[in-house]
């Protein structure tokens, strides 16, 4: 009888052990969870204790920087080397190769916080070539699928790495302090065409997966409009042509503000998935717009310095687009259903509070320190808690795969059967 009442609790499945081939299978893996940790230390560095940035870029030319090329353009490469073995049926990069790219990441960050020339340099250089290698890697899989639709996406690379290349040679040549920074505008711009790229693709697409009966059109003809006055735009600072400059820029920022009420926004407001991607792109356009109206109105420099363009573009843009995407397309890509739990929650809340706090730190005042501590602090939580819920799935195999078989690769396919409609 004893034996009939005894009743055994089922055992909670232990999930597989840490997996190197796993961790290395696609760029997503090992580059969101660097660049989110970056983000989050580099900030408090910067914030906390500034007198710990002994390189040859100190202060805000360091922050602009690392911001910038350091965090965002890591998830930027790390996404688009994911999304091109989708996009081309060809995996860009795993492996050994991948690896190498990551760790040309990670020296150019520890170099750039080293002081001397030498440091400089080799940073400088791991940087540049980890740009490079990202965009042959994404080269040779577009030339060899005949994946036309992503022929831009290696130019478009390749720019971002000219842009750092003329800013880390300024620094080093201490130039004028605004031309450097003008540099660094060029490179955010730069940088937004990249996520307008991105964005315009991936969130229609998403969209119409996770909403039963929500259809959304592609607008390829605005699409294209908006990419050729953003990039009108970019060049025409490179000439110092202002007021062409603002107009494109104010004509791409309304049409991407323009794009998120057309995607129907009401539709995804149950969907964190989704609404946090709908947010970070209406803040792109917003900072688009606010660039323009910086330059088209030099009188309002007291009130609207560089700052506020790029904050906004970088942290109402990049930081709420990167935080809803990291999310977004590691689940799926790991296997995982597609459903935000309270830590993906809060972490979109906690990018959402950084970034009002930051910008309201842009209005002097005796609370503008306080403003800047809570938002860096706020910040750091953020993306902390996205590699707390992230990394033990980022290190492991998806859990449709076997625990202990090989790690599958994406497989080679013909020209003829890419994926390049995607």
């Amino acid at each position: 009888m004893s034996e009939l009442l005894h009743i055994q609790e089922p055992e909670t499945p232990r999930p597989p052990p840490p997996d190197w081939n796993a961790f290395l299978e696609l760029g997503f893996r090992p580059l969101y969870p660097a660049a989110c940790a970056w983000a989050a230390l580099s900030v408090m560095l910067w914030i906390f204790t500034p007198q710990w940035l002994l390189g040859t870029m100190t202060g805000m030319l360091w922050h602009a920087h690392e911001m910038l090329w350091g965090f965002v353009m890591a998830i930027a490469v790390g996404f688009l080397l994911t999304a091109g073995a989708t996009w081309t049926g060809i995996n860009p990069l795993h492996g050994r190769p991948l690896a190498a790219l990551a760790a040309l990441w990670l020296v150019a960050r520890i170099g750039f916080l080293i002081p001397g020339e030498i440091a400089f340099w080799i940073a400088s250089a791991s940087e540049l070539l980890f740009y490079l290698g990202a965009a042959i890697a994404m080269a040779r899989v577009v030339h060899r699928s005949g994946s036309q639709r992503n022929y831009g996406v290696a130019p478009l690379l390749l720019g971002m790495a000219l842009s750092d290349a003329a800013y880390l040679w300024g620094v080093y040549r201490a130039i004028d302090y605004d031309l450097l920074m003008a540099r660094f505008y060029t490179g955010l711009l730069c940088m937004a065409l990249v996520a307008i790229l991105i964005s315009r693709r991936v969130i229609p697409f998403f969209a119409s997966r996770a909403v039963q009966g929500l259809e959304i059109a592609m607008h390829l003809q605005s699409g294209r409009v908006q990419l050729a006055l953003g990039t009108l735009a970019v060049l025409a600072l490179l000439l110092q042509w202002s007021h062409l400059a603002a107009l494109c820029l104010l004509a791409t920022g309304l049409i991407a503000l323009w794009q998120v009420i057309a995607w129907k926004p009401h539709r995804v407001l149950g969907v964190p998935l989704l609404w946090i991607l709908y947010l970070g792109y209406a803040g792109l356009g917003a900072g688009l717009v606010v660039a323009a109206l910086h330059l088209a109105a030099p009188a309002l420099d007291q009130y609207m310095r560089m700052a506020w363009p790029a904050h906004v573009i970088g942290m109402a843009g990049f930081a709420v687009l990167i935080i809803g995407m990291v999310t977004r397309t590691a689940l799926g890509h790991l296997g995982r259903p597609l459903k935000t739990d309270r830590s993906m929650v809060a972490a979109y809340a906690l990018v959402i509070a950084a970034t009002a706090l930051r910008l309201l730190a842009l209005w002097p005042s005796e609370w503008t320190l306080h403003w800047q501590h809570a938002s860096a602090t706020a910040w750091a939580l953020a993306f902390a808690l996205y590699l707390w819920r992230f990394v033990p799935m980022l290190i492991r195999p998806r859990p449709d795969k076997p625990s202990g078989t090989p790690v599958s690769r994406i497989p080679l396919r013909p020209a003829g059967k890419a994926q390049s409609a995607r």
